[in-house]
């Protein structure tokens, strides 16, 4: 029988192979077992958070007696009021809050004087609590900031309470560079709103120049390789050639120039500025072309298995789109890790909050009434939310876990489902007439029906490690202020231990889940198979893996790099008058925000489409150690390779005829 079921699981050697075996088992059905559970208690504890919390308890302030400012009794006092704003001079005063009476009052002050009685009308406080006094203020999220130019119109007036101008302008130095930064946000939005279409345009079209990219590779990818790496160091070398030429222009002059976009204005002497910038080009372009020197032979090992992933890819052209189903996914998880929080953070604020029942969340006001009912010593939901309500920390750190875990759960579906695409590519005598019908459906049903549990197990173990080090992280902040080397030396060296087990891992679980594709064994019979793969051809692996990724970088920064000079033509008005009058018609207040927007998101949709280059060489090279590793290329073991790897390697298949 073990037998057998040996023969189920290798490839066939007749040429009748295709594909990844599909006699398969459920893996790892403990794990599998265990993730959905922890999937119904965050559920749980979602639920929990979405009824208990109001995320406007966290934009609302609270005075000192925990009422909410703008709701219930204080519905017509929406601001906050400091007695004595001397006392936030923290700069964690924005999560503790000040250490002095707050009060809800209707609005700022509008002019600055001593013991202000009006504020403590209709107050339910005493006397001391009572702002001694009141400085001109402007609202800074419902809180009252004071401006600090009303100085000049009342001098000395908060002598006669012992606070000096000094004090105030020191005391709302965070909060006004906090106010600064809404004000920077706001015109930041503006300017997105503004040029959207712009911005839609420029990523439209990065996404048409990366297919284009990416089908010109298919069959000149030897060409589009080295143009890429060509146009890297062209870029560099052309830099540092008109640098060098204007600094010879600019020498012996003291004119100065200015760089950036508003308010990011650097001035620099002009002969200094490209002085330097031809140093530090020219640096860069000679380190490049060093590294270009040194794997010149080990970057033809990578063409070629670009051009067999080119392949592959062209023959499976529906894995170009399923990046974006994984990164929606993904988008989704942070999203639903983020409203979680936010209202786990709001439930501790909401049970002493003094609001009117009828401004309470109407799902909270029908629990509370039939919960009213209950005996609060049985067990039912109504007990074990109250009990929750105490919890709210360690709910936070659960929730925080589930979203490392869905987040590497999530990736690593995207991973073992492309995986199994590419390997029954690659298994496929006859490329590409023994490629099974819709690969990438099929691999995606294996990686759901058989493959949960792997998968979970998987992105379990990363979800581990990046939990201890955030904890690492957490000692780390407090124990900045410790004198102490050694403690400081152990947790630098364990967080940087830490890191190699995650990158480690990751490079781990993603040859593991290839050879999951291929097998269809569990995760950590797959891990060690890939690990003594690997660790046999560990010369090979590290070349091919690195030159392959370095070409890959090299190709999408040209991408980037161009859509970004593109952009910056644009809102730089570098081109023609007419585009800069309309640049000038859309009044940006930083003409640099769109740049950024379009060079990030063009760096998104080529990672998302090269991603898919990049699982493809991955895979195929894995599955060309394993046939290399079980194949001679004799008439019963022929290889599977392409022609063109077995000329590489000086590899044939006796049967020429096949």
């Amino acid at each position: 029988m073990r037998e057998e079921r040996r023969a189920e699981e290798e490839p066939l050697k007749d040429g009748n192979y295709r594909g990844p075996v599909t006699n398969r088992s459920c893996t790892d059905i403990i794990c599998c077992i265990i993730f959905i559970i922890f999937l119904v208690a965050f559920a749980g504890v979602s639920i929990f958070a979405y009824v208990k919390g109001d995320y406007q308890l966290i934009l609302y302030p609270l005075d000192s007696k925990n009422n909410l400012c703008g709701f219930g009794t204080k519905e017509q006092k929406p601001y906050l009021l400091f007695s004595d704003i001397t006392r936030c001079m923290s700069p964690v005063v924005f999560l503790m809050g000040c250490d002095t009476p707050q009060i809800c009052v209707t609005k700022c002050p509008s002019k600055t004087e001593v013991a202000p009685k009006q504020y403590c009308e209709d107050q339910d406080i005493s006397d001391s609590e009572c702002p001694l006094y009141a400085i001109q203020s402007r609202d800074l999220l419902k809180r009252c900031v004071p401006d600090i130019t009303a100085f000049a119109k009342t001098p000395n007036i908060l002598d006669k309470v012992n606070v000096t101008e000094n004090d105030v302008i020191s005391s709302t130095k965070i909060m006004e560079g906090v106010f600064k930064a809404k004000s920077y946000a706001e015109q930041i939005i503006k300017d997105v709103m503004t040029s959207w279409w712009i911005i839609l345009v420029a990523l439209i079209i990065a996404m048409f120049v990366s297919l284009l990219w990416i089908f010109l590779m298919r069959w000149v990818a030897g060409i589009m390789v080295w143009f890429g790496v060509i146009a890297f160091l062209v870029l560099f070398a052309a830099g540092c050639g008109v640098s060098a030429w204007k600094y010879t222009i600019w020498k012996d002059s003291d004119e100065q120039m200015t760089v950036g976009f508003n308010p990011l204005l650097f001035t620099f002497s002009k002969a200094k500025f490209y002085l330097w910038t031809s140093i530090i080009t020219g640096v860069i372009f000679a380190i490049f072309l060093l590294i270009l020197l040194v794997l010149f032979s080990r970057i033809r090992i990578a063409i070629a298995l670009i051009k067999e992933g080119s392949r592959a890819v062209g023959s499976i052209m529906s894995t170009l789109l399923w990046p974006i189903i994984p990164f929606i996914l993904q988008i989704g998880v942070i999203f639903l890790w983020l409203s979680v929080a936010v209202h786990l953070y709001a439930v501790n604020r909401s049970s002493n909050l003094k609001v009117n029942s009828s401004e309470t969340n109407a799902i909270v006001a029908q629990i509370e009434s039939l919960c009213s009912g209950l005996p609060t010593n049985e067990t039912n939901a109504c007990s074990v939310m109250r009990s929750m309500e105490s919890y709210t920390l360690y709910l936070q750190i659960y929730a925080l876990f589930m979203f490392f875990w869905l987040i590497n759960f999530v990736s690593a579906m995207g991973q073992l489902t492309l995986a199994g695409a590419f390997a029954s590519y690659y298994w496929s005598f006859k490329k590409p007439d023994d490629i099974p019908s819709l690969p990438l459906l099929k691999s995606f049903w294996r990686c759901f029906r058989y493959h949960f549990g792997s998968l979970a197990f998987g992105s379990l173990l990363i979800a581990i490690v990046q939990m201890i080090r955030v904890l690492l992280e957490y000692l780390d902040h407090k124990l900045k202020d410790v004198e102490n080397p050694l403690a400081k030396f152990i947790l630098k060296c364990m967080k940087c231990c830490f890191w190699c087990l995650e990158k480690f891992l990751k490079f781990l679980n993603k040859n593991a889940y290839i050879m999951i594709a291929v097998h269809g064994k569990n995760f950590c019979a797959s891990a060690k198979d890939a690990f003594m793969l690997i660790l046999a051809n560990i010369a090979r692996t590290v070349v091919i893996d690195k030159s392959t990724s370095f070409v890959l970088f090299l190709s999408r920064l040209a991408i980037v790099c161009a859509i970004g000079f593109a952009s910056y033509a644009v809102f730089g008005q570098k081109i023609s008058h007419g585009a800069s009058e309309y640049i000038d018609e859309l009044k940006l207040s930083f003409h640099v925000v769109p740049i950024v927007i379009i060079v990030i998101g063009t760096y998104i949709i080529t990672s998302l489409f090269f991603s898919v280059y990049d699982m493809a060489v991955d895979t195929l090279f894995l599955c060309f150690l394993d046939d290399l590793n079980v194949n001679d290329g004799s008439a019963e073991k022929p290889y599977f390779m392409s022609k063109q790897l077995m000329s590489i390697l000086g590899k044939n298949n006796k049967d020429t005829d096949k």
